[in-house]
């Protein structure tokens, strides 16, 4: 016999139970049946038979994928969820119940509820009674603790006591005596109990306390600087970012989890998320540093130190390393480095053509689609996809790709974190924790588990490199004083104001002028900004993580929320003809997402790890082809856009920077008491003040929209500006 199936997925609607709700889809196959041997006698040719002599038949099954449900009934799916066809589950739950759960309180779950053959007679799994129905059940348990194990043993890291492993060896040692798991859990214990408790920037393998005794930080030599080859530093980098990368706990990027790290209770969360940013920030500011920081640099030897950092941000490029690539073109594009001007003209046309290519990867446009398809294409690639436009910069780009191949060696990819952490804040944002009823919204779950899947695919591809540290410019790196957005700001003013503004003659100045206008406005990274007045930075501002940004020069990951997810390019003012908000320069904010730079800059809305990042598209990645067939996708509410009754906006604090903000959803039901009780909770002030505070949105700046006290913000608020908002108290 021959065959050929065809499959068709057909929504089948919802169940509901006690405690939970199905999606179901009717998957139906229909299989196509030819008897071989005798098609020549019914006129087939070789194996094949007329229309009229194939026999069709036809086998439908049901797949049951839990949408919502009580945490029980959560945990009891874990055992179920393969005979409903719902593969995927377990690897969602597993990834996601952090968010609504404790290990604890889901390990007590499935081994005291379901997993006690005695005394499990609640009718929670179906019959007990025979030896078989018991040995299915702790098959089905032992599959969903291996599968915890593999996946998040992590979770099981609770110093100095590690209750939650203890309880587990215990219940191995009872039901599944000298099993490979029960091995297994026993060396995990030990291996937790000889580690040292690390330290919150433990993590950070590029952490300035890491310094050698005796040594100090110090302001870059520019000649040491320029010892080091450009593509050592960019392994270089590559190295440290793999490292911490490779250490990041996919569910410590949660919105829910990650918007809470501004909680004084919480400064020692997510740290390998924070490990990373800081990272991030010390390669901007080791930029910057390098450019600004001696005062007796000519204007041309200042020009060249710039052509060495985007020639490294090239080898990163070609390294496949987005996160120090954007970590340097966010510095180049912070205020006080764009500001200098005379410097600018005399970087050479076709390393200022590379700059614009590579800037052109993290363009704000339709919400960084530029950069995100890249980052799928070549996550599983064996090496990058070099496409130039410029045909010198192709050839050697070709060139040092062509070198790479020849070594034989492949390349991971290491990405730029805070796309991911700004899609999983503007899902924690615009979804809800619970539907009707009290049940835990699964769906959500499996929308952020989209993007978490996402990250460790890339994290598995970063196994592919080889690359070995350079203990000399790693402690070169480490060495490095930062300096603070004022410091840097100032002596960017210095040094522009002591170019001899006579170097180019007349001609040839006005020439470099027009071509780099072109060049910055041809992009959407940045355009010249205007030069505004310095002023204190209300957070953090040299070094360390700060409380609430998103800049460049400082940058550091944000103690805010869903926004603090973004990178912002430093000095990207506002385009008039764009609809998106200045920012400011700070550091790699980690709820607003954004890398902001020096103080005294704007910054473009369009940053990586802004959240929204000022387009009008959606900033959540549509549903793939790997959910749940027949759950189409929905439209979910965004930033500056009022779609459906509802939108995302943002609220910041009277009297901190603008950039320091929450994202908050609202409905066409919401009024001001409402709005403003939720702005308090996000910025961790006491709700019940209400009454104490007024709700204006910002409308240019020189004008507000102060709203009445029970107005409607959705309907009253202004739809054609930026939709940010300022959180005031009442005179």
């Amino acid at each position: 016999f021959s065959f050929s199936w065809q499959t068709t997925f057909q929504d089948g609607g919802e169940e509901v139970e006690d405690g939970a709700v199905y999606n179901v889809t009717l998957k139906k196959v229909q299989i196509q049946q030819a008897a071989n041997k005798g098609a020549r006698w019914l006129g087939g040719e070789g194996d094949q038979l007329p229309p009229e002599h194939t026999v069709r038949q036809y086998e439908t099954s049901k797949i049951r994928a839990i949408k919502a449900g009580t945490l029980e009934k959560l945990v009891e799916n874990l055992l179920t969820a393969f005979g409903d066809a719902d593969f995927s589950y377990i690897s969602i739950f597993l990834a996601t119940y952090r968010a609504f759960a404790s290990p604890r309180a889901v390990l007590e779950l499935l081994l005291d509820r379901f997993g006690n053959l005695e005394t499990s007679s609640h009718g929670e799994v179906a019959n007990l009674n025979s030896l078989e129905s018991e040995m299915v059940l702790r098959a089905e348990i032992a599959s969903v603790l291996r599968a915890w194990l593999d996946q998040c043993s992590e979770d099981f890291r609770e110093p100095p006591d590690h209750m939650c492993l203890l309880k587990l060896l215990e219940y191995l040692k009872n039901n599944m005596p000298n099993s490979d798991m029960e091995s297994r859990v026993q060396n995990l214990l030990k291996q937790f109990q000889n580690q040292e408790v690390e330290a919150v920037d433990g993590f950070c393998s590029t952490s300035s306390t890491d310094l050698v005794d005796g040594e100090e930080l110090e302001i870059s030599n520019p000649e040491e600087f320029f010892s080091f080859q450009d593509h050592i530093v960019a392994e270089q980098l590559t190295y440290m970012d793999v490292m911490l990368f490779r250490r990041v706990v996919p569910y410590h990027c949660l919105g829910s989890i990650w918007s809470q790290r501004d909680k004084k209770e919480n400064k020692n969360l997510a740290p390998t998320v924070r490990a990373t940013i800081t990272q991030f920030n010390a390669v901007t500011k080791c930029v910057i540093s390098t450019v600004l920081g001696t005062r007796e640099l000519k204007i041309q030897q200042r020009a060249k130190i710039i052509e060495k950092w985007i020639h490294i941000a090239h080898e990163c490029r070609i390294l496949k390393n987005f996160s120090s690539l954007r970590a340097i073109i966010s510095a180049l594009q912070s205020n006080s480095i764009y500001r200098l001007k005379t410097t600018w003209m005399c970087v050479s046309k076709d390393i200022l053509l590379m700059y614009e290519e590579l800037s052109e990867i993290f363009s704000d446009h339709d919400n960084y689609l530029t950069s995100r398809e890249l980052l799928m294409k070549e996550a599983t690639s064996k090496f990058a996809n070099l496409d130039s436009s410029e045909k010198e910069n192709q050839k050697k780009s070709q060139k040092r790709l062509q070198l790479q191949k020849n070594k034989g060696v492949m390349q991971g990819t290491v990405p730029y974190l805070g796309t991911f952490l700004t899609d999983l804040i503007m899902l924690d944002t615009a979804l809800q924790d619970y539907v009707e009823g009290g049940l835990i919204n699964f769906e959500k779950r499996r929308r952020e588990f989209e993007v978490i899947a996402q990250i460790k695919l890339l994290q598995s591809s970063c196994n592919s490199y080889c690359l070995i540290p350079d203990q000399k410019f790693i402690q070169w790196f480490r060495r490095q004083r930062h300096l603070t957005e004022e410091e840097s700001y100032k002596l960017s003013r210095e040094a522009e104001a002591a170019a001899d503004t006579n170097i180019l003659s007349p001609k040839s100045q006005k020439s470099m002028v027009k071509r780099i206008s072109t060049l910055f406005l041809g992009t959407d990274v940045f355009t010249p900004p205007k030069e505004q007045p310095l002023k204190s930075s209300p957070v953090g501002g040299s070094s360390g993580e700060s409380t609430d940004s998103a800049s460049v020069s400082s940058c550091e990951f944000n103690h805010s929320e869903t926004e603090d997810v973004c990178v912002t390019p430093v000095s990207s003012p506002e385009d008039p003809l764009k609809k998106s908000s200045v920012g400011s320069d700070k550091g790699y904010d980690s709820d607003k997402g954004s890398v902001s730079s020096d103080k005294g800059s704007s910054s473009s809305k369009g940053s990586v790890f802004e959240a929204g990042s000022g387009s009008d598209s959606s900033s959540i990645p549509p549903r793939d082809s790997g959910s749940v067939p027949g759950s189409a996708p929905r439209a979910l509410p965004v930033y500056n856009r009022q779609s459906e009754g509802s939108c995302i906006i943002r609220v910041s604090m009277d009297g901190l920077h603008a950039s320091v903000y929450k994202s908050i959803l609202i409905t066409n039901q919401d009024r001001i008491p409402d709005v403003t009780q939720r702005a308090l909770l996000k910025h961790n002030l006491e709700p019940d003040a209400v009454e104490d505070y007024e709700l204006v949105q910002v409308i240019s700046e020189d004008k507000e929209l102060v709203f009445p006290r029970d107005a409607n913000v959705f309907y009253g608020m202004n739809s054609h500006v930026n939709f940010d908002f300022i959180l005031r108290k009442k005179a």
